[in-house]
C-alpha cells in the first residue's frame, strides 16, 4: 500500500465518533479462535472525558480522516504506564502506522511521568508478539492462571494471616518476585500488571483480602485479591469471577494452604469461578496440577520499554 509512513496519516486521541471506524476493523480479531474482541464492547467506555486526560490516552490513527488503528495506555503509578488495545486495520499493517501509534502513546506517557510502559500478550497470538517486539517492546515475564472452584469448606494444613507486613517481608524474598519482575495484578485496571508495593498489599488486606500462609518456620506464601465482577460466558450465561493478583508459595503445603484460602474468600463473595496469577515456572504448573486446582492451557506474556530510552531512534 503507498502510503508514506508517518505524512500521510493523523494521530490524535479517540472520539466517541471514531466509534463505527474502529468496530469495522476490530469485530473480527481473533475470528480464528472463535473469539471475539473486547473493544467493540467497552470502545464507548474507554474515550476519556477531559478530566481525565493525564490519567489515560486513547489514540487512534487516521488516514483521510478514516481511522485505521486504535491503542490505548494508561498510568498505573507514578512510573508505570499500562498499553493496551493495540489494533491496526488489516490492510494498513505493515507501512509503519502502528510503530508510530505506539510511540504516540509513549510520548505522552512520558511527559506524565512514566519510564516504563508494559503490555500483555496471549502466548497464542504470533502476530501481536511480533508487534510488540517490533515497536520497541521488550521479554520481561510470563504468568499462566490457576482456576480453583471456589470452597467455603477448604481448608489447608498451616495457618493464615491478613497481616500486609507478613505478605510483604515474604514477596521481598521469594522466587515467584524474581521470575514475575515484582509484577501482580492492579487493582484499578482490569487486565492490566504493576509492581507490587507494601501499599497495595495494605490497600488489599483493607479493601478486598490478603492472606499470607504463616507456620513455626516463617510465612510461605501470599496472595490478594484484586477485584470481583459479574459476567457472561459464550452461551450468555452469567456468572460471578473473583480475581486475584498474584499466588507465591515456598511448598506444597503452602501452596495447599493458600489456595485453600482463596477457595474460602471466593465463597465467601459468593463467586462462581476463580482466576489467579501464577508464574509460568514448571513448579508452579505442577503445583496448581496435583491440588487439582485447575490451570489455563497456554501462559500469557508481559512485555515491556524503557521511555528514558531513545525508542525513536532506535525503533523508527
Amino acid at each position: 500500500m503507498d502510503i508514506d509512513r508517518r505524512a500521510d496519516v493523523t494521530y490524535r486521541r479517540a472520539t466517541p465518533e471514531d466509534h463505527d471506524d474502529v468496530v469495522a476493523f476490530t469485530s473480527d480479531t481473533w475470528a480464528d479462535r472463535d473469539g471475539s474482541d473486547y473493544i467493540p464492547r467497552i470502545y464507548h467506555d474507554w474515550i476519556e472525558t477531559e478530566d481525565e486526560y493525564d490519567e489515560q490516552f486513547t489514540c487512534v490513527a487516521a488516514v483521510d480522516g478514516t481511522v485505521v488503528s486504535i491503542a490505548q495506555t494508561v498510568l498505573l503509578s507514578e512510573r508505570e504506564a499500562w498499553c493496551q488495545g493495540m489494533r491496526t486495520h488489516p490492510d494498513y499493517r505493515g507501512v509503519g502506522i502502528g510503530l508510530e501509534l505506539t510511540h504516540e502513546m509513549w510520548d505522552w506517557a512520558r511527559e506524565q511521568g512514566a519510564t516504563v510502559a508494559r503490555n500483555m500478550v496471549f502466548s497464542w497470538n504470533v502476530m501481536g508478539l511480533g508487534h510488540s517486539r517490533g515497536v520497541g517492546f521488550a521479554p520481561e515475564t510470563e504468568f499462566r492462571w490457576l482456576e480453583p472452584e471456589p470452597d467455603a469448606d477448604a481448608e489447608g494444613p498451616l495457618g493464615v494471616t491478613d497481616d500486609p507486613n507478613a505478605a510483604w517481608s515474604y514477596w521481598t524474598d521469594c522466587g515467584a518476585r524474581d521470575h514475575l519482575a515484582g509484577l501482580g495484578l492492579a487493582m484499578d485496571e482490569s487486565w492490566s500488571v504493576v509492581e507490587l508495593t507494601p501499599q497495595l498489599f495494605e490497600r488489599a488486606a483493607d479493601e478486598t483480602a490478603l492472606a499470607a500462609v504463616t507456620s513455626g518456620d516463617g510465612t510461605r506464601g501470599v496472595t490478594y485479591r484484586v477485584r470481583d465482577y459479574e459476567r457472561e460466558d459464550d452461551d450468555g450465561e452469567s456468572y460471578h469471577m473473583a480475581e486475584y493478583g498474584v499466588a507465591a508459595w515456598d511448598d506444597i503445603d503452602a501452596a495447599r494452604t493458600l489456595v485453600a484460602a482463596i477457595r474460602r474468600d471466593a465463597a465467601d463473595i459468593g463467586a462462581d469461578r476463580i482466576r489467579v496469577l501464577i508464574p509460568e515456572t514448571v513448579d508452579y504448573v505442577s503445583d496448581g496440577s496435583l491440588l487439582r486446582s485447575g490451570i489455563s492451557d497456554e501462559p500469557d506474556f508481559v512485555m515491556a520499554a524503557d521511555l528514558t530510552a531513545d525508542y525513536r531512534e532506535n525503533h523508527g
